[in-house]
């Protein structure tokens, strides 16, 4: 499996470089470049990015705060020509810092890095068993029964999901988004985002393309998913 990865740089020679250097790595697939972090930020809202490449002196808003503003960010390397931001860019957990002029062994050492975390890091997800009105799923060693009705929404982290409850704490499973949203009733649950499940039952409030659990929580609504959610509104919602 190849690591997807995404680009960031606001320099055409050096993001042209660093597309050059993924498709020359064989275990690495560049599916976006992005020349700002606002063009990445509405890229990564609807595709899955495993590894970023970040440059941190860019316009608007450096690659340093872009990463720091993310929910549920991929893995980074951070590519610069300023040596002063290594060690703030290791405290946001980066995989590595690379430094510009960027040549090829640095790079592949640096990607090689990334896969060695992917490949421990990786672990077969648990599956899910489901009835009409209930799920089950393996939480703190334990197997829960969940009923259908009790969720509000299903958060992706990664390679985790958290199910928000009604009336309890939300409960953390080791489940890929994609493996729990096959197995749920299409009718009363809805992928809106691509780190977002919401339970169509307990969809009252939307504004400015945002679902809005009590006052509190806002859910986006990602722009591949608004065509059958605004389905959704324009079938349940008298306007």
């Amino acid at each position: 499996m190849k690591i997807k990865c995404l680009a960031i740089d606001d320099e055409p020679f050096a993001l042209q470089q660093i597309s050059s250097y993924i498709e020359k790595t064989p275990f690495l697939e560049a599916v976006a470049l992005c020349h700002t972090a606002f063009e990445a930020m509405d890229f990564i809202a609807n595709n899955e990015i495993d590894l970023m490449f970040v440059d941190i002196n860019m316009p608007d808003i450096n690659g340093m705060d872009f990463v720091k503003s993310l929910v549920n960010k991929p893995q980074i390397i951070f590519t610069t020509a300023y040596s002063e931001y290594a060690i703030e860019g290791f405290k946001v957990d980066a995989l590595d810092y690379i430094l510009k002029p960027i040549s090829y062994a640095v790079f592949l050492k640096a990607a090689t890095k990334a896969k060695t975390w992917f490949e421990l890091n990786q672990r077969q997800p648990e599956t899910v068993q489901t009835t009409q009105d209930c799920l089950f799923v393996k939480s703190e060693y334990k197997l829960v029964k969940i009923l259908l009705s009790e969720i509000k929404y299903i958060e992706s982290a990664n390679e985790y999901i958290q199910i928000h409850l009604v009336s309890d704490k939300p409960i953390t499973t080791l489940i890929r988004l994609k493996v729990i949203e096959e197995q749920l009733p299409k009718d009363k649950f809805m992928r809106v985002h691509r780190s977002f499940i919401v339970n169509l039952e307990r969809v009252k409030v939307i504004e400015r393309n945002r679902i809005i659990f009590d006052q509190k929580i806002y859910i986006p609504i990602g722009d591949q998913y608004k065509d059958s959610f605004q389905a959704f509104v324009d079938k349940t919602f008298l306007v």
